[in-house]
């Protein structure tokens, strides 16, 4: 399956989610950055409010592209503890690049203003990204919405290699994939359009978000 672009991606998931559209309680969490447009697609599309996941990849000290795992803005961690070893990184040059991104990373949510993040306890969050790799951010991600009381989360995803599939939907309530493809190389691959997404694409998005 190839997908137009992230839109495309966002519509095709909306349509698998339809028992969700007008439910109470819930919303829909984009991961930064791509995810946001897929996240944007599917609110509107049942009609739900929309928000900010606040999670980014961990990229090694020395190649900021490889994830060696990824962060959330409140303390939540997840590593690739193999890789990193592999890699001769020790306990010290993980916490270091973890604690980096995590300053990076509130820096960015202040700058999107206070509503970036919608309140949690007792709902239901639909997390979404404009695909998966490795699973990291989407378990970082995962953990950082329990952390801050969801009550059910539900993990939708266009793409997937069928491992991390089965990992992250161990993790959730429910889990949804448009598409499990054999062998995986990198989530661009699915899709005909792939831009890059900026920071003031994701600022319209959520100011669009907070109009539904």
């Amino acid at each position: 399956m190839i997908f137009r672009d992230r839109l495309d991606a966002g519509e095709r998931l909306a349509a698998a989610l339809q028992p969700y559209r007008d439910a109470p309680a819930t919303l829909v969490l984009g991961i930064p950055r791509g995810g946001v447009v897929v996240a944007r697609a599917i609110a509107v599309a049942l009609h739900l409010p929309l928000g900010i996941c606040p999670v980014r990849k961990l990229g090694a000290p020395e190649n900021p592209e490889l994830a060696i795992g990824a962060v959330d803005d409140q303390g939540v961690t997840v590593l690739d503890h193999k890789l990193s070893r592999h890699l001769g990184l020790t306990d010290d040059e993980l916490l270091d690049a973890a604690t980096r991104q995590r300053d990076e990373l509130r820096a960015w949510l202040a700058a999107l203003g206070a509503n970036a993040i919608p309140a949690l306890q007792g709902r239901t969050a639909i997390l979404t990204d404009d695909g998966v790799a490795t699973g990291y951010t989407a378990q970082a991600g995962i953990e950082s919405l329990r952390r801050r009381g969801a009550q059910r989360v539900v993990l939708a995803v266009p793409v997937a290699p069928p491992d991390t599939a089965a990992v992250l939907a161990a993790q959730v309530d429910e889990f949804v994939c448009l598409v499990t493809p054999e062998p995986f190389y990198a989530v661009g691959n699915f899709f005909e359009e792939w831009p890059q997404v900026t920071d003031d694409e994701v600022r319209a998005l959520l100011l669009a978000g907070n109009t539904l």
